[in-house]
């Protein structure tokens, strides 16, 4: 069996004693393949470690987190752009709008956003999308550029159904994570209604662990505890769920 995070942040995890523990335990979960996506200038060598260490299954992203992008956001964008010819990477990501935390940046993060779904298009690679208290505005951003090019996940979506089917219109996955197992988010419930085609999965760790860990700092290995209420709200196996999620991952990242 080979379940994919399709999003962790495995890397935050500085030292190297307990990195190499995480990835232990997600190797031994059948865990095989993990996508990292970047936040910041400062953590693309952490995740380039990451990736020169377990190269058969850490694979990079590049981009600015929505919450990143402050007035420096143009510098940073030149930084993490100008890293890209160095390195692999199999998307942009993470990257989006996030009106949680401050409403005021609105304005950039639309610029950065924008910005950064060009980059995708014209590497011919998906993009991760961040979306927090704002699915009218990456939507229409993402109307806006709407194109053969635009593709990848709605990553940790959250959204309800018309919302679902909105992201799959546009040719997007959806990123599922440990809000699944939350009893009152009703998740299960939107997932009922889309194929087990238009997702994958992925831990958004060291954030939103599964129950049984809610509450807790989420690692990668915690991804079959979200693959096994996926494959209970299909109605098939572990294993399925794993192959046909898997594949979903690969299609988007050209595996």
């Amino acid at each position: 069996m080979l379940l994919t995070d399709t999003h962790t942040h495995l890397y935050y995890e500085q030292d190297l004693t307990k990195q190499a523990q995480l990835m232990e335990r997600c190797l031994a979960f059948d865990v095989k393949r993990l996508f990292l996506p970047n936040v910041d200038v400062a953590s693309i060598k952490m995740i380039d470690d990451l990736v020169s260490r377990y190269p058969e299954n850490c694979f990079a992203m590049a981009g600015l987190h929505p919450c990143d992008v402050k007035e420096d956001y143009e510098t940073q964008l030149s930084t993490i752009y100008q890293s890209i010819a160095q390195r692999k990477i199999y998307a942009i990501g993470e990257i989006g709008i996030d009106l949680y935390w401050d409403k005021s940046t609105l304005g950039i993060q639309q610029d950065a956003f924008k910005q950064q779904i060009n980059w995708a298009k014209n590497l011919n690679l998906p993009f991760v999308i961040h979306c927090r208290e704002a699915f009218d505005e990456v939507f229409e951003i993402l109307e806006e550029l709407n194109d053969e090019k635009l593709k990848g996940i709605f990553h940790c979506f959250t959204g309800n159904l018309v919302q679902a089917q909105r992201a799959i219109n546009l040719g997007f996955y959806l990123g599922i994570g440990g809000v699944v197992t939350y009893k009152k988010a009703g998740l299960d419930l939107v997932l009922a209604d889309v194929p087990i085609q238009h997702i994958v999965l992925e831990t958004d760790s060291p954030y939103l662990a599964p129950v049984p860990y809610r509450g807790k700092p989420n690692e990668s290995s915690y991804l079959i505890h979200i693959a096994q209420k996926v494959a209970d709200i299909y109605q098939i196996s572990l294993a399925e769920v794993a192959e046909i999620t898997t594949a979903n991952a690969n299609k988007i990242f050209s595996l």
